[in-house]
């Protein structure tokens, strides 16, 4: 296993990850959805969908080119679609989960399909100095993806476990740096640290937690960028925000959210309350806007992590895909999502 570990970052072994019988786990028990639960939950995806959990009209793209992006100012910002952020710093350029696929789904024939194409393809993106990834779910480890960034990436971070199953599908192990949560490395100057978050692991039937997840710290001089990967809401962002907060931007998973898995997943309340414990600045919503993975509405996060951020007062910003904005200084961005179709007759939140 291709580790690397930066001690200054480490806190103390009991907070690290949790092993059981070759699974992690959480910090705090998450209860595991029962077999009928799972049932339940896949008949209502399939046969009881609500209307609009896909958009009726095209989603805005901004188109970017290779040269656009080596133009570019460093702390340059683009949200690429669901998860997938593309960063400008120091002059390179740092992906998070990298999902160009059609489908988050382990077959390209059936399972949840774009809303948009990305507003750059693999083949003319620049060189990546590194991929940092959050897990190994198919919304956020995309094998095609991580292939096709072969060589075109210099290094691929991961929490512990997931660089195995790089290394398996042929990336250079010399590449791939495992982290457990608290600890670090550095590449050019930039700290990152991988940090606990509350979820699961898994791409089949019979490797559930085998692999870590984690959420991520990125330090760059004076700025400081948080990235969530998926979480439940829990204890662990006012920790993290003790540690290395305040940050400058948060890239916080808000959207397929429901009540059916509270644990894993946060309501857009939790979001919020998520970035003011990790004593955030500016809040960019992510997990959005790209796949129908929940029963709500595909606009529905947008709208209330909108709402909620206006309320208590907490600067968001909400770029089109492929929109730059900069880590020092965002814009807030527009409601673009409003403006495809009309929204304003829509079903009830997914809250309760």
């Amino acid at each position: 296993m291709a580790t690397s570990t930066s001690p200054a970052d480490n806190v103390s072994t009991p907070e690290a990850s949790r092993q059981a019988e070759g699974h992690f786990r959480n910090h705090a028990p998450v209860q595991r959805e029962g077999f009928r639960k799972m049932v339940r939950i896949m008949w209502n995806m399939i046969f009881h969908k609500p209307r609009n959990t896909r958009p009726t009209a095209p989603v805005p793209v901004q188109t970017l080119t290779q040269a656009a992006l080596i133009a570019a100012p460093n702390h340059s910002v683009y949200r690429l679609g669901h998860s997938t952020v593309l960063l400008k710093l120091r002059d390179k350029f740092w992906i998070t989960d990298p999902v160009f696929a059609e489908r988050a789904s382990p077959v390209q024939w059936a399972g949840p399909k774009r809303f948009h194409q990305p507003p750059i393809s693999l083949e003319e993106l620049p060189p990546i100095e590194a991929v940092i990834l959050s897990h190994d779910h198919y919304d956020h480890l995309d094998y095609q993806a991580v292939l096709k960034l072969a060589d075109k990436a210099k290094y691929f971070l991961t929490p512990l476990g997931v660089g195995d199953t790089l290394i398996k599908w042929g990336i250079d192990a010399s590449k791939v740096r495992q982290l457990d949560w608290w600890q670090g490395t550095e590449i050019d100057g930039i700290q990152f640290i991988a940090t606990p978050s509350q979820h699961f692991s898994g791409r089949g039937l019979f490797d559930g937690n085998s692999t870590l997840w984690a959420s991520w710290v990125m330090i760059d001089g004076d700025a400081r960028i948080f990235f969530s990967g998926d979480s439940g809401y829990f204890d662990g962002f006012k920790r993290i925000g003790e540690q290395y907060g305040p940050f400058d931007l948060t890239l916080m998973e808000t959207g397929a959210y429901n009540v059916e898995w509270p644990h894993v997943h946060m309501q857009p309340e939790q979001t919020l309350q998520a970035h003011i414990d990790l004593k955030g600045r500016w809040l960019l919503p992510i997990h959005n806007g790209t796949f129908d993975l929940s029963m709500h509405a595909w606009f529905e996060p947008f709208d209330r992590i909108l709402a909620l951020a206006w309320e208590r007062n907490v600067s968001i910003t909400t770029p089109q895909m492929g929109q730059a904005f900069n880590v020092m200084y965002p814009q807030r961005g527009s409601a673009w999502w409003s403006e495809m179709e009309n929204v304003g007759d829509q079903v009830e939140p997914q809250n309760a």
